[in-house]
């Protein structure tokens, strides 16, 4: 039997997750948050059953959430609805796509994504709350922190450590063995070459850093 799972966010990243859910039947989702003004519209047929001053009383019906706001440079706002939630003590599960390949020595961390066709190799370790995008490559013993969004079709190379509320943008890549600071930015296109500190923004399209 599937539980319920109440959805938090109702843009594109949300449409996305409600596709992966779907396919991967464990879960009925009963709904999504957003902001009050959409109250009663709804997402790909899923209504919008409240907004944030509804979860006290949505967290006491169904005990299962996902944080379903996109994260594009900034961490913030997920990191304050994941907080929000794990004060309310609603659960946030982990959600694979059946067409994902995780690697059973892999660690993934509560209310994490992992969308269609991403790997996962042996020895990763994934925190909470990431956004792991479609077709990505998470591979051996890499390390991704908390909070973080790797992009569409991202590459992080065997043992990389990516610190937390990190977003590597499209297409973008690792060398082996390198770190990313806390809170950086990789935007879309970029090779990433050695270790960079935290707060670090790297711009530019199809550079070698």
């Amino acid at each position: 039997m599937m539980e319920d799972l109440i959805l938090f966010g109702g843009g594109g990243h949300c449409r996305s997750c409600i596709d992966v859910i779907e396919e991967g039947k464990e879960y009925h989702i009963a709904g999504i948050i957003d902001v009050a003004e959409k109250v009663n519209q709804s997402v790909l047929g899923y209504g919008i059953i409240g907004a944030d001053d509804d979860l006290n009383r949505l967290v006491k019906k169904c005990r299962n959430f996902l944080v379903t706001i996109g994260q594009i440079g900034s961490a913030e706002v997920r990191v304050e609805k994941f907080d929000l939630l794990k004060r309310l003590g609603a659960v946030l599960p982990v959600i694979i796509s059946p067409r994902a390949h995780v690697s059973r020595r892999s660690i993934v961390g509560e209310g994490t994504v992992i969308m269609h066709n991403v790997v996962v190799n042996a020895g990763a370790r994934i925190g909470r709350n990431c956004i792991i995008n479609t077709g990505a490559i998470i591979e051996h013993d890499a390390v991704i922190g908390d909070h973080c969004h790797i992009s569409t079709a991202a590459v992080v190379n065997g043992g990389t450590v990516v610190g937390a509320k990190t977003f590597l943008g499209s297409n973008s890549e690792t060398k082996q063995y390198i770190e990313i600071g806390e809170g950086s930015l990789v935007n879309s296109g970029i090779s990433v070459r050695k270790s960079v500190p935290p707060g670090k923004k790297i711009l530019l399209e199809k550079s070698r850093h």
